[in-house]
């Protein structure tokens, strides 16, 4: 278990999609693409509780968000003038589940890779996925 700083401004929302379906939401301030780990306040009382630590090797992807409700209808959509830096890619996870948006950083050697969504009303700021746990990458 880990010490993280206990002001908001150092503070990262995250949804954390494990492989075996659950989802759990929290704080992180040291999360690093280079890190094999980190570590994960929970959303209730996270200036009063232990940090637990999160290795990556267990999840699907990291979801940094604006907020922890989320729009649960919402559906995403790219728009057609979309002047978004990067490349448009779609991963699909071992379990089926699809996600698509940009990236500047895919390397299939690397423990792991940055997306962003296209539709700027989402609630995902950024997402990254853990590259050995998808079934496949298409860069389109």
């Amino acid at each position: 278990m880990g010490t993280i700083p206990k002001t908001p401004e150092h503070l990262n929302k995250v949804v954390v999609a494990f492989l075996n379906g659950g989802r759990i939401k929290g704080f992180s301030s040291d999360f690093s693409p280079l890190n094999d780990s980190f570590n994960l306040l929970p959303q209730e009382n996270p200036h009063q509780s232990q940090a637990v630590k999160v290795e990556l090797k267990d999840l699907k992807a990291v979801f940094f968000v604006w907020d922890f409700a989320g729009h649960s209808n919402y559906q995403e959509s790219s728009p057609a003038d979309s002047t978004l830096h990067g490349r448009k890619i779609e991963v699909t996870f071992s379990d089926g589940e699809k996600l698509a948006g940009r990236t500047e950083g895919y390397n299939s050697q690397r423990l792991g890779f940055f997306m962003f969504p296209v539709d700027p009303r989402s609630n995902n700021i950024r997402i990254f996925v853990v590259t050995k746990n998808t079934r496949q990458v298409r860069l389109l």
